[in-house]
């Protein structure tokens, strides 16, 4: 078995932390149960680019338990927890390649190295592992049935490969499931970006500026926390349904310019590239905090920034201090890269047992019929959805109605009026 890790001396408290994590995943553990009994993937090698989390960790031990053979690397830098990483191959032979803070070279060495297993199926973050299959890998893409994609983010990239014509397998859009972005991207980066922003900085949020760049779900989720906790939230749109909703939902709503001198946390969630610029910088008030979670570091101009850096240093482990040519101080946060991993561990388990219930069956989907599917990226189909969302109302001890046998011929039918 290869793998490149850390330290697999760290394997112990990536078990524990793997434990816990799996206590808040109670549907993904039901689809493990069902797994290990009909071995679905059984001959599946399965190629994973994801935050390598404990989260994550849960969910290839799931995969293996279906019988598939397992390959993951990280899909961001700063995301990887070692310990996870160590815990996976120490403990469940499943070949690792992610190592916390490693270079650019390092993490797509790590993405050639699962892609070298052959695999079957993909399973991206960002589709940085699709990309590389189709420019510098396309010998491999005849093995592939087909693949899974988490994020916005990727979502956008894989559409516009599909819309290209150069998207050579089918590819489940895993973060358009109702029982994903509904939870995951708004509770999830809700609460754990504000986590990893308070992590790096210690700093009070009650009675700031929070300026939140982007109301997709992510978006809304970080507004809402982010007023929960005290602050006077702006958001910046440039979707004009999008900033109606924020305004109707009660926050300021304003041009970036605008928003730039009256801030004193910035964070980024949009999916898009430069999304604060030098011109923006320049604006902000001394001490600015400046922060990203969307799924890329491009989001932040951070070479613009540098342009206008006379002195920089490093204040704390994850915040870096911009001197600027006008005297002013901007402290970026994780070097730009998504701050809610960078500085904390990722979302909470309990909305991750259902984005990776998600995958795991979309993977078992995706064997049994992604040869009937066109090169297209596909909706997660609305059965694995909605027995999601069952699972894990039951799970939380919730019961709601069903409908009667007269309501379901009401809605059926036309003849029924006023």
């Amino acid at each position: 078995m290869d793998y490149h890790v850390k330290d697999l001396k760290l394997a112990r408290e990536g078990k524990l932390r793997s434990e816990w994590a799996a206590q808040e995943m109670p549907v993904l553990k039901q689809i493990e149960e069902r797994f290990k009994k009909e071995k679905p993937l059984k001959g599946v090698k399965v190629a994973a680019c994801l935050h390598v989390t404990t989260e994550t960790g849960n969910l290839m031990t799931t995969l293996k338990a279906g019988g598939a053979e397992a390959y993951l690397c990280a899909s961001n830098p700063l995301s990887t927890q070692d310990d996870v990483a160590a815990h996976l191959v120490k403990n469940h032979k499943i070949s690792v390649f992610a190592i916390k803070g490693e270079n650019t070279k390092t993490y797509y060495k790590h993405i050639n190295a699962v892609l070298a297993a052959r695999p079957h199926v993909t399973m991206d973050d960002g589709a940085d592992l699709v990309s590389t299959l189709h420019t510098n890998r396309k010998d491999l893409i005849d093995d592939v049935i087909g693949g899974t994609e988490e994020t916005t983010t990727g979502v956008i990239r894989l559409k516009s490969m599909a819309d290209d014509g150069v998207l050579q397998y089918p590819i489940v859009a895993v973060n358009n499931a109702d029982t994903k972005h509904l939870f995951d991207n708004r509770y999830g980066t809700g609460q754990s970006t504000l986590d990893g922003i308070i992590r790096a900085t210690n700093r009070l949020v009650s009675g700031t500026t929070f300026v939140v760049a982007g109301y997709g779900w992510c978006g809304k989720g970080l507004a809402m926390r982010a007023r929960g906790l005290g602050a006077n939230v702006i958001v910046t749109e440039v979707e004009p349904l999008a900033g109606l909703e924020a305004t109707m939902d009660g926050f300021r709503v304003m041009t970036m310019e605008k928003a730039a001198p009256l801030g004193d946390f910035f964070c980024t969630v949009t999916g898009n590239i430069h999304v604060i610029r030098k011109k923006h910088f320049q604006k902000m008030k001394d001490g600015a905090i400046v922060a990203n979670s969307g799924h890329f570091n491009v989001e932040l101009d951070l070479d613009a920034l540098g342009e206008i850096t006379t002195s920089k240093r490093a204040m704390r482990e994850y915040v870096e201090e911009h001197t600027l040519e006008n005297g002013r101080r901007i402290n970026v946060l994780g070097g730009g890269r998504l701050i809610n991993l960078a500085a904390a561990e990722g979302h909470p388990s309990s909305v991750m047992d259902m984005s990776f219930a998600n995958q795991a069956l979309c993977c078992e989907y995706m064997v049994k019929n992604g040869g009937a599917l066109e090169n297209d990226v596909h909706d997660v189909p609305e059965k694995i959805d909605r027995l999601i969302s069952k699972i894990k109302l039951k799970t939380l001890g919730v019961t709601i109605d069903t409908l009667t046998a007269e309501q379901k011929k009401y809605l059926s039918s036309w003849q029924v009026g006023t």
